[in-house]
Protein backbone atom coordinates (compact mmCIF):
# COMPACT_ATOMS: atom_id res chain seq x y z
CA UNK A 1 0.00 0.00 0.00
CA UNK A 2 1.46 3.36 -1.03
CA UNK A 3 0.78 5.74 1.84
CA UNK A 4 4.00 7.55 2.81
CA UNK A 5 4.18 11.28 2.19
CA UNK A 6 0.44 11.66 1.63
CA UNK A 7 -2.21 13.80 3.32
CA UNK A 8 -3.01 12.99 6.93
CA UNK A 9 -6.30 13.53 8.72
CA UNK A 10 -7.02 16.31 11.19
CA UNK A 11 -9.56 14.07 12.91
CA UNK A 12 -7.07 12.18 15.05
CA UNK A 13 -7.23 12.38 18.85
CA UNK A 14 -3.88 11.07 20.08
CA UNK A 15 -4.03 9.82 23.67
CA UNK A 16 -0.94 7.64 23.45
CA UNK A 17 1.13 9.94 25.67
CA UNK A 18 -1.24 9.60 28.62
CA UNK A 19 -2.06 5.99 29.39
CA UNK A 20 -4.65 4.93 31.92
CA UNK A 21 -2.74 1.76 32.69
CA UNK A 22 -0.16 -0.68 31.43
CA UNK A 23 -0.89 -3.69 29.31
CA UNK A 24 1.44 -6.61 29.57
CA UNK A 25 2.31 -9.88 31.21
CA UNK A 26 0.17 -12.07 28.95
CA UNK A 27 1.38 -13.49 25.68
CA UNK A 28 0.96 -16.26 23.18
CA UNK A 29 -1.95 -18.59 23.83
CA UNK A 30 -2.83 -16.68 26.99
CA UNK A 31 -3.27 -13.45 25.07
CA UNK A 32 -5.46 -15.14 22.46
CA UNK A 33 -7.63 -16.57 25.22
CA UNK A 34 -8.09 -13.17 26.84
CA UNK A 35 -8.82 -11.53 23.50
CA UNK A 36 -11.40 -14.21 22.79
CA UNK A 37 -13.14 -13.50 26.10
CA UNK A 38 -13.55 -9.83 25.25
CA UNK A 39 -14.42 -10.48 21.63
CA UNK A 40 -17.10 -13.13 22.11
CA UNK A 41 -18.76 -11.92 25.27
CA UNK A 42 -18.55 -8.19 24.69
CA UNK A 43 -17.08 -7.42 28.11
CA UNK A 44 -14.25 -5.15 29.18
CA UNK A 45 -11.34 -7.43 30.05
CA UNK A 46 -8.91 -4.60 30.75
CA UNK A 47 -8.36 -5.79 34.35
CA UNK A 48 -7.07 -9.11 33.02
CA UNK A 49 -4.38 -7.33 31.05
CA UNK A 50 -3.39 -4.66 33.54
CA UNK A 51 -0.35 -5.57 35.56
CA UNK A 52 0.28 -2.81 38.07
CA UNK A 53 1.12 0.32 36.12
CA UNK A 54 -1.30 3.11 36.91
CA UNK A 55 -1.62 6.47 35.28
CA UNK A 56 1.15 8.64 33.90
CA UNK A 57 3.10 9.21 30.73
CA UNK A 58 3.63 6.52 28.12
CA UNK A 59 6.70 6.50 25.91
CA UNK A 60 5.96 7.01 22.21
CA UNK A 61 8.45 5.13 20.05
CA UNK A 62 9.51 5.82 16.49
CA UNK A 63 7.42 2.81 15.45
CA UNK A 64 4.41 4.29 17.25
CA UNK A 65 4.88 7.53 15.32
CA UNK A 66 5.05 5.71 11.99
CA UNK A 67 1.98 3.59 12.67
CA UNK A 68 0.11 6.67 13.84
CA UNK A 69 0.94 8.42 10.57
CA UNK A 70 -0.21 5.36 8.60
CA UNK A 71 -3.55 5.34 10.42
CA UNK A 72 -3.94 9.07 9.86
CA UNK A 73 -3.32 8.72 6.11
CA UNK A 74 -5.79 5.83 5.92
CA UNK A 75 -8.38 7.84 7.82
CA UNK A 76 -7.87 10.78 5.44
CA UNK A 77 -8.51 8.43 2.52
CA UNK A 78 -11.78 7.26 4.07
CA UNK A 79 -12.86 10.88 4.53
CA UNK A 80 -12.37 11.72 0.86
CA UNK A 81 -13.90 8.50 -0.44
CA UNK A 82 -17.00 8.66 1.74
CA UNK A 83 -17.47 12.36 1.03
CA UNK A 84 -17.59 11.46 -2.68
CA UNK A 85 -19.92 8.49 -2.15
CA UNK A 86 -22.38 10.46 -0.02
CA UNK A 87 -22.41 13.34 -2.52
CA UNK A 88 -22.67 11.19 -5.65
CA UNK A 89 -24.99 8.42 -4.44
CA UNK A 90 -27.09 10.16 -1.79
CA UNK A 91 -26.79 13.87 -2.48
CA UNK A 92 -25.75 14.33 1.14
CA UNK A 93 -22.74 15.56 3.10
CA UNK A 94 -20.57 13.06 4.94
CA UNK A 95 -19.54 14.13 8.45
CA UNK A 96 -16.31 12.27 9.27
CA UNK A 97 -15.57 10.43 12.49
CA UNK A 98 -12.71 11.14 14.89
CA UNK A 99 -10.22 8.33 15.50
CA UNK A 100 -8.77 8.01 19.00
CA UNK A 101 -5.27 6.54 19.15
CA UNK A 102 -4.35 5.14 22.55
CA UNK A 103 -1.67 2.93 24.01
CA UNK A 104 -2.61 0.48 26.74
CA UNK A 105 -5.92 1.60 28.20
CA UNK A 106 -8.33 4.50 27.78
CA UNK A 107 -11.99 5.30 28.41
CA UNK A 108 -14.94 5.83 26.10
CA UNK A 109 -18.69 6.38 26.56
CA UNK A 110 -19.04 2.73 25.51
CA UNK A 111 -16.78 1.52 28.32
CA UNK A 112 -13.11 0.82 28.81
CA UNK A 113 -10.91 0.46 25.73
CA UNK A 114 -7.83 -1.72 25.66
CA UNK A 115 -5.88 -4.12 23.52
CA UNK A 116 -8.33 -6.76 24.73
CA UNK A 117 -11.42 -5.07 23.39
CA UNK A 118 -9.77 -4.51 20.01
CA UNK A 119 -10.63 -1.59 17.71
CA UNK A 120 -14.24 -0.45 17.95
CA UNK A 121 -16.65 2.34 17.05
CA UNK A 122 -18.57 4.04 19.86
CA UNK A 123 -21.89 5.61 18.78
CA UNK A 124 -21.96 7.51 22.09
CA UNK A 125 -19.33 9.98 20.93
CA UNK A 126 -19.14 8.88 17.27
CA UNK A 127 -15.44 8.03 17.57
CA UNK A 128 -13.29 5.07 16.54
CA UNK A 129 -10.94 3.72 19.23
CA UNK A 130 -7.71 2.00 18.23
CA UNK A 131 -4.65 0.73 20.05
CA UNK A 132 -2.25 0.15 17.17
CA UNK A 133 -0.73 -2.75 19.11
CA UNK A 134 -3.73 -4.65 17.73
CA UNK A 135 -1.96 -4.70 14.36
CA UNK A 136 0.90 -6.60 16.00
CA UNK A 137 -1.58 -9.04 17.54
CA UNK A 138 -3.18 -9.54 14.13
CA UNK A 139 0.18 -10.29 12.53
CA UNK A 140 1.78 -12.43 15.23
CA UNK A 141 -1.13 -14.23 16.90
CA UNK A 142 -3.73 -14.30 14.14
CA UNK A 143 -1.54 -14.52 11.03
CA UNK A 144 -3.08 -11.41 9.43
CA UNK A 145 -0.13 -9.12 8.78
CA UNK A 146 0.50 -6.43 6.19
CA UNK A 147 -0.22 -2.74 5.89
CA UNK A 148 -3.39 -3.23 3.88
CA UNK A 149 -4.71 -5.72 6.43
CA UNK A 150 -4.30 -2.91 8.96
CA UNK A 151 -5.99 -0.46 6.58
CA UNK A 152 -8.91 -2.89 6.27
CA UNK A 153 -9.35 -2.79 10.05
CA UNK A 154 -9.43 1.02 10.05
CA UNK A 155 -11.85 1.08 7.10
CA UNK A 156 -14.12 -1.46 8.81
CA UNK A 157 -14.41 0.65 11.96
CA UNK A 158 -14.97 3.84 9.94
CA UNK A 159 -17.71 1.90 8.12
CA UNK A 160 -19.60 1.64 11.40
CA UNK A 161 -19.59 5.43 11.51
CA UNK A 162 -20.92 5.43 7.96
CA UNK A 163 -23.72 3.14 9.14
CA UNK A 164 -24.39 5.58 11.97
CA UNK A 165 -24.53 8.50 9.54
CA UNK A 166 -27.00 6.56 7.40
CA UNK A 167 -29.22 5.78 10.39
CA UNK A 168 -28.67 2.05 9.95
CA UNK A 169 -26.65 1.45 13.10
CA UNK A 170 -29.16 3.10 15.43
CA UNK A 171 -32.09 1.16 13.99
CA UNK A 172 -30.19 -2.14 14.14
CA UNK A 173 -29.09 -1.60 17.74
CA UNK A 174 -32.67 -0.77 18.74
CA UNK A 175 -33.77 -4.05 17.20
CA UNK A 176 -31.04 -5.88 19.09
CA UNK A 177 -32.15 -4.43 22.42
CA UNK A 178 -35.65 -5.83 21.92
CA UNK A 179 -34.55 -9.27 20.73
CA UNK A 180 -33.43 -12.50 22.37
CA UNK A 181 -29.71 -13.28 22.44
CA UNK A 182 -29.62 -15.45 19.33
CA UNK A 183 -31.61 -12.94 17.26
CA UNK A 184 -29.49 -10.09 18.58
CA UNK A 185 -26.35 -11.95 17.51
CA UNK A 186 -27.82 -12.51 14.04
CA UNK A 187 -28.51 -8.77 13.67
CA UNK A 188 -24.96 -8.04 14.83
CA UNK A 189 -23.63 -10.32 12.08
CA UNK A 190 -25.50 -8.28 9.45
CA UNK A 191 -24.09 -5.06 10.92
CA UNK A 192 -20.55 -6.39 10.78
CA UNK A 193 -20.83 -7.88 7.31
CA UNK A 194 -22.17 -4.60 5.96
CA UNK A 195 -19.14 -2.87 7.49
CA UNK A 196 -16.92 -5.38 5.69
CA UNK A 197 -18.75 -4.60 2.46
CA UNK A 198 -18.30 -0.85 3.00
CA UNK A 199 -14.59 -1.49 3.63
CA UNK A 200 -14.41 -3.24 0.25
CA UNK A 201 -16.22 -0.32 -1.39
CA UNK A 202 -13.67 2.04 0.17
CA UNK A 203 -10.74 -0.07 -1.03
CA UNK A 204 -11.87 0.04 -4.66
CA UNK A 205 -12.63 3.76 -4.67
CA UNK A 206 -9.43 4.63 -2.79
CA UNK A 207 -7.44 2.81 -5.44
CA UNK A 208 -9.31 4.61 -8.22
CA UNK A 209 -8.78 7.99 -6.57
CA UNK A 210 -5.28 7.68 -5.12
CA UNK A 211 -3.73 4.65 -6.84
CA UNK A 212 -2.65 3.31 -3.46
CA UNK A 213 -3.09 -0.43 -3.93
CA UNK A 214 -0.11 -2.63 -4.69
CA UNK A 215 -0.06 -6.29 -5.79
CA UNK A 216 -1.11 -8.49 -2.88
CA UNK A 217 -2.97 -5.79 -0.95
CA UNK A 218 -6.44 -7.18 -1.55
CA UNK A 219 -5.13 -10.64 -0.65
CA UNK A 220 -3.95 -9.18 2.68
CA UNK A 221 -7.41 -7.78 3.39
CA UNK A 222 -9.12 -11.03 2.40
CA UNK A 223 -6.75 -13.00 4.61
CA UNK A 224 -7.47 -10.67 7.53
CA UNK A 225 -11.21 -11.08 6.98
CA UNK A 226 -10.77 -14.86 7.07
CA UNK A 227 -8.58 -14.85 10.17
CA UNK A 228 -11.07 -12.83 12.22
CA UNK A 229 -14.18 -14.74 11.23
CA UNK A 230 -16.18 -16.06 14.18
CA UNK A 231 -15.62 -19.67 13.19
CA UNK A 232 -11.86 -19.20 12.81
CA UNK A 233 -11.53 -17.40 16.15
CA UNK A 234 -13.58 -20.00 17.97
CA UNK A 235 -11.44 -22.79 16.53
CA UNK A 236 -8.34 -20.81 17.45
CA UNK A 237 -9.49 -20.64 21.06
CA UNK A 238 -9.94 -24.41 21.14
CA UNK A 239 -13.71 -24.54 20.76
CA UNK A 240 -16.03 -25.97 18.15
CA UNK A 241 -17.78 -23.20 16.19
CA UNK A 242 -21.27 -22.40 17.45
CA UNK A 243 -23.17 -20.41 14.80
CA UNK A 244 -25.81 -19.17 17.25
CA UNK A 245 -23.07 -17.27 19.11
CA UNK A 246 -21.56 -15.63 16.02
CA UNK A 247 -21.58 -11.83 16.14
CA UNK A 248 -19.32 -10.88 13.19
CA UNK A 249 -19.84 -13.59 10.57
CA UNK A 250 -17.84 -16.55 9.33
CA UNK A 251 -14.55 -16.23 7.49
CA UNK A 252 -16.28 -17.04 4.21
CA UNK A 253 -19.02 -14.48 4.80
CA UNK A 254 -16.58 -11.73 5.74
CA UNK A 255 -14.53 -12.37 2.61
CA UNK A 256 -17.58 -12.52 0.33
CA UNK A 257 -19.06 -9.26 1.59
CA UNK A 258 -15.74 -7.43 1.39
CA UNK A 259 -15.50 -8.65 -2.21
CA UNK A 260 -19.11 -7.58 -2.89
CA UNK A 261 -18.30 -4.03 -1.85
CA UNK A 262 -15.04 -4.03 -3.79
CA UNK A 263 -16.77 -5.18 -6.98
CA UNK A 264 -20.07 -3.33 -6.52
CA UNK A 265 -18.80 0.11 -5.62
CA UNK A 266 -22.12 1.32 -4.22
CA UNK A 267 -23.96 1.52 -0.91
CA UNK A 268 -26.82 -0.50 -2.43
CA UNK A 269 -24.42 -3.39 -3.10
CA UNK A 270 -23.93 -3.70 0.66
CA UNK A 271 -27.53 -4.29 1.78
CA UNK A 272 -26.87 -7.16 4.17
CA UNK A 273 -30.20 -6.50 5.92
CA UNK A 274 -32.15 -7.20 2.74
CA UNK A 275 -30.10 -10.23 1.75
CA UNK A 276 -31.71 -13.65 2.02
CA UNK A 277 -28.29 -15.33 2.07
CA UNK A 278 -25.31 -13.96 3.94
Amino acid sequence: MQWRGRRTSRNIEDRRGMSGGAVGGIGGVGLIAVLAIGYFFGIDVTPLLQQGGGGGQTQITAEDEQVGEFVSVTLADTEEVWADVFRQQLGETYVPTTLVLFKGVTQSPCGGASGATGPFYCPGDEKVYLDTAFFTTMARQLGAGGDFAAAYVVAHEVAHHVQNELGILGQANTMRQNADTETSNAISVRIELQADCFAGLWAARADDRFGTLEPGDIDEAMNAAARIGDDALQRGSGRAPRPETFTHGTSDQRQRWFAAGYRGGSIDACDTFGANRL
